[in-house]
């Protein structure tokens, strides 16, 4: 459009000088129309169509969804349920019991608190560092342009996250602890038009409403958004143009029971003033409007709309297309993430209220019996006389205070009969051990027992060992990884839309800018978090694994790297200060490389050098003796030359391919067969100089046959002795790796024997324990009967 402006704008003269390449048919006429219509085509379709719509059909949109609406709450009223019952499980509040009796306790057992707690705190830390969330991966084929693009991308994403969207990480960390509560937690990603940037809101599950037959938030054809707005943000919207500007309802207080329990063990409660508070109802669905605005419309495909509904009036304040404008199938844009703890059976995921609910309700049950058995077992009662009377007697003693007593028969014991309340049971704390392990087990929140002898341990025995301790809390890892990634893209694909073409930014020390052309298909942004690993202490313990494993043979390994790696593992910061430079090798004289050899550290060749002259000094010092009766320094010396003669034939060829257009042509044609060509040539100018450097060799030494059978007798002593070194140090590496296994072997095997002692001992406890109880029972039931026979007596 602006190029067509340009061309109207051209002044007169320059159009009759050119009459055959300007005269396009009245551009100031039909192009002009043209601009004008795309213009306003662009801003029809981005236009609220409500405001353009009758208030007979727009009640008839706001009727037909309040009441699909309704249903749709109606179908989760169950899982409603569920979840606040759960809530209660938490202990947040303290409930006054009068059952079985005053002040019975109402203490409720952590093990669900524990485990939300647990997960929050893991997550947090592993899926939000504090260097940023996101990190970059190239699509495709990676040059130094798309490189930086990725850098860039990641820098601005994770500046964006953890700087300008402030709102982000409290969020993120509320999102964490309702998640494993629910078993479902939402991520909304938009752009804000009052904050002028991109958000991702924290949408708690009881706020998203999706019919009952939905089971994936893409294929879901009805998604309802409960939004809650003051007045004031209300009205910024109607003023901006966003809302029609129509007469709202406060929404009236209704029966909530998620709402009201959450409430609850906050200790909030609504206040009396009047409250201004909305219910916006953000349906994002599939619509056909022609089914509203005429009596008897032809049947058409649904497209998707955004319509937000007030649930008070129900007024329709807005309704929007939610598709792209040159996309001819018409996709609904996605806004909403969904994060599940647990994969449900329909579309909400399970949570630890799901999971372990009864086990954390029998634990509190046998928690508050142990306590009310101790409080009757301390403070006993039962019955006494009638004629009896103690001064002060709705008074408790105090310790070490004596009251008096009027006993009609004399003797005070026979006044009072003290109800037979036991102590509290082991058997009954037993079984809450065991109820609680089995719940923390679950929830994967029990302490890892790695062992005291872990460093010696085998290094499959300690995965094995790490793999069975997190593999529930592994997979709901993969799941939080799964859903970021997902938010990440959302939030990119915003940033594509919404940005300048270039965003100018400041960090610390330091100016940046982002393109918006940056964020395209060539970068994929994924969490930084690895979906593999879920902890620092798992991190930690696979680096120290694989250090074991390169340490055990060294010069297969870069040890460097794994050094590196477990520094990265624990955290620490600037590992380059800590680690000694990577020396890269870089050229050298002739002279230096000889005295390197002879200390078999590897040679580099190098393009650049003169390949001649370091081929003679090289010839020339392998004639020397002390060369000669060591074959290894010859041997490397001679690869080194070789290294030379490869480096040389590929420089002459590559000069005569620059005076050559044939194959300069093919190269840009046919670029596997230039290859071949290309290699062919190499080959055939090494074997020349090859043969050259033999036949150089060969006339230059002309020794003594005694003298050269003599020195081939010292090499092949000398190589005799190398292979026996060779053999001999194969030797102590097989007879080392066989001993290491049978010590793992003999480890296992006695861990395998102290579990079955600690197995054995624990079940000997239990049925001492069992027929301890049994024994007391006993005696208590002897002693019952044995007063049961003395009563009669005393009558008498």
């Amino acid at each position: 459009m602006a190029e067509v402006e340009k061309q109207n704008e051209l002044p007169e003269e320059e159009v009759t000088a050119e009459e055959v390449d300007v005269e396009i048919e009245s551009p100031t006429d039909d192009m002009e129309v043209d601009v004008e219509e795309e213009q306003v085509s662009q801003e029809d379709f981005y236009k609220n169509l409500a405001e353009d719509m009758d208030e007979r059909t727009l009640g008839r949109i706001s009727s037909q969804l309040m009441s699909d609406y309704k249903k749709d709450k109606v179908s989760r009223s169950d899982w409603e349920q569920t979840y606040t019952q759960g809530l209660d499980l938490l202990g947040f509040k303290y409930a006054d019991m009068t059952r079985p009796f005053q002040g019975a306790s109402g203490v409720t057992h952590p093990l669900l608190a524990e485990a939300v707690t647990q997960f929050q705190a893991q997550a947090y830390k592993e899926l939000l560092p504090s260097d940023g969330p996101v990190r970059t991966q190239v699509v495709g084929s990676q040059t130094p342009e798309t490189e930086q693009q990725a850098e860039r991308v990641q820098d601005f994403m994770n500046y964006m996250l953890m700087e300008k969207m402030e709102e982000y990480t409290p969020e993120f960390d509320q999102l964490l602890f309702y998640l494993p509560l629910a078993g479902s937690a939402f991520k909304k990603v938009y752009y804000d038009e009052i904050m002028q940037r991109a958000v991702a809101k924290f949408v708690e599950a009881q706020d998203l409403v999706v019919p009952y037959y939905a089971t994936d938030l893409k294929d879901c054809e009805r998604i309802t958004h409960i939004v809650k707005m003051g007045e004031n943000d209300v009205l910024k919207k109607q003023r901006a143009g966003f809302y029609r500007d129509v007469e709202l309802i406060p929404k009236q207080p209704e029966d909530n029971k998620i709402q009201d329990k959450l409430n609850q063990l906050e200790g909030v409660k609504p206040s009396g003033e009047r409250e201004y508070q909305y219910n916006i109802l953000e349906m994002h669905i599939d619509l056909n409007l022609d089914e509203f605005e005429n009596e008897n419309p032809e049947k058409e495909v649904k497209v998707p709309y955004i319509v937000t509904i007030d649930e008070g009036s129900g007024e329709v304040l807005s309704i929007y297309r939610n598709y792209s404008p040159d996309d001819e199938l018409m996709k609904r844009k996605e806004y909403f993430v969904h994060y599940k703890f647990l994969p449900g059976l329909g579309f909400y995921g399970f949570g630890l209220i799901h999971m372990i609910g009864g086990l954390s309700r029998s634990a509190t049950a046998a928690l508050r019996q142990l306590l009310d058995a101790g409080t009757l077992a301390n403070l006993p009662a039962g019955f006494k006389s009638r004629g009896i009377r103690i001064r002060d007697d709705d008074q408790p003693f105090q310790p070490g205070e004596f009251r008096d007593v009027d006993a009609p028969g004399g003797n005070i014991r026979d006044q009072f009969q003290i109800l037979p309340f036991k102590e509290p049971s082991q058997t009954l704390f037993q079984l809450l051990g065991f109820v609680v392990q089995a719940g923390q087990r679950f929830a994967a929140i029990a302490d890892m027992q790695l062992g005291e002898d872990a460093q010696n341990r085998a290094v499959g025995t300690t995965i094995a060992l790490l793999e069975r301790g997190s593999r529930v809390m592994s997979a709901i890892h993969k799941r939080c990884y799964y859903a970021m990634r997902q938010e990440f893209r959302l939030l990119a694909s915003v940033f594509a839309d919404y940005l300048p073409p270039v965003y100018p930014y400041a960090v610390y020390n330091a100016d940046a800018a982002v393109k918006q052309t940056d964020f395209d298909d060539r970068v994929d942004v994924i969490p930084v978090a690895d979906p593999n690993i879920m902890s620092m202490a798992q991190r930690v313990t696979l680096a120290n694994e694989n250090l074991k494993i390169v340490m055990s043979n060294p010069q297969m390994h870069n040890v460097r790297e794994a050094y590196r790696r477990v520094y990265e593992a624990l955290g620490t910061k600037q590992i380059d200060n800590l680690l000694k430079p990577d020396i890269q090798p870089v050229p050298e004289d002739p002279a230096t490389e000889n005295a390197k050899a002879l200390q078999m550290q590897l040679l580099k060749a190098f393009p650049e050098q003169d390949h001649d002259s370091h081929i003679a000094a090289h010839i020339a010092f392998i004639q020397s003796r002390m060369v000669q009766v060591n074959p290894m320094v010859y041997a490397l010396l001679q690869g080194h030359i070789s290294d030379h003669i490869a480096m040389k034939a590929h420089g002459e060829v590559g000069a005569m391919i620059e005076e050559n257009d044939q194959m300069k042509q093919l190269q840009q044609q046919d670029p596997q067969g230039f290859q071949v060509q290309f290699n062919s040539m190499v080959a055939k100018i090494v074997a020349q100089l090859t043969a050259e450097l033999v036949q150089q060799e060969a006339g230059t030494q002309k020794p003594d046959p005694l003298v050269q059978l003599k020195q081939r007798e010292l090499d092949l002593r000398a190589m005799d002795m190398q292979r026996k070194a060779m053999e001999s140090q194969q030797d102590m590496d097989m007879k080392q790796s066989e001993f290491d296994e049978k010590i793992d072997i003999e480890k296992m095997k006695v861990e395998n024997q102290e579990q079955q002692a600690e197995q054995r001992s624990q079940l000997a406890q239990t049925k001492l324990a069992i027929q301890a109880q049994q024994n007391e029972d006993r005696l208590a039931l002897q002693a019952q009967q044995m007063r049961n026979r003395n009563a009669p007596n005393k009558k008498r």
